[in-house]
């Protein structure tokens, strides 16, 4: 790891939890919706990769099933994500590979917000501005360098839970 890591010694926390969701049971209905609640949200995104340490962004605590929150009736997301530093350079990067992971997973009728944890960064406000911006997203996928460490971010996902 390089020498100018912004958090050189982040907490590790233990992340062996049992699931809680009962599994689905499927009535053979093609058609009919499947609900999707905050552990399966939370399923989806907790293995996804800190960009700065091998080690997932449940790991680092910084997402949290308890920070989650899923109106399926309204088709709605909300994740809150906690950096791990007040100062974390790499808190839009994180939101975005949170974001792209719930575009690629999620069905489309959902809206997805994501934001800093209230009172968890010094510029909270302009990290949600650009996280929660279409146009700002679109154009920061549009970037090849940032779109492949992205990738790389959800690839590696997991490994550091072996």
């Amino acid at each position: 790891m390089p020498a100018s890591l912004i958090n050189a010694n982040p907490i590790v926390y233990d992340v062996r939890r049992k699931t809680r969701r009962a599994p689905q049971t499927d009535n053979g209905d093609e058609t009919a919706r499947d609900p999707i609640d905050a552990e399966e949200v939370f399923d989806l995104i907790r293995s996804i990769s800190d960009p700065e340490h091998p080690m997932t962004l449940e790991q680092l605590n910084v997402l949290q099933l308890e920070h989650i929150t899923v109106d399926d009736a309204r088709n709605r997301v909300h994740v809150e994500f906690t950096p791990t530093i007040p100062h974390c350079s790499m808190a839009t990067l994180i939101g975005l590979c949170v974001r792209v992971r719930l575009l690629r997973s999620m069905p489309d009728r959902f809206k997805v917000d994501i934001n800093v944890r209230q009172g968890t960064h010094q510029s909270e406000q302009a990290v949600n501005k650009q996280l929660n911006d279409k146009e700002r997203v679109a154009a920061a996928l549009e970037n090849k360098h940032l779109l492949e460490v992205v990738n790389q971010c959800l690839a590696t996902a997991g490994k550091g839970l072996e």
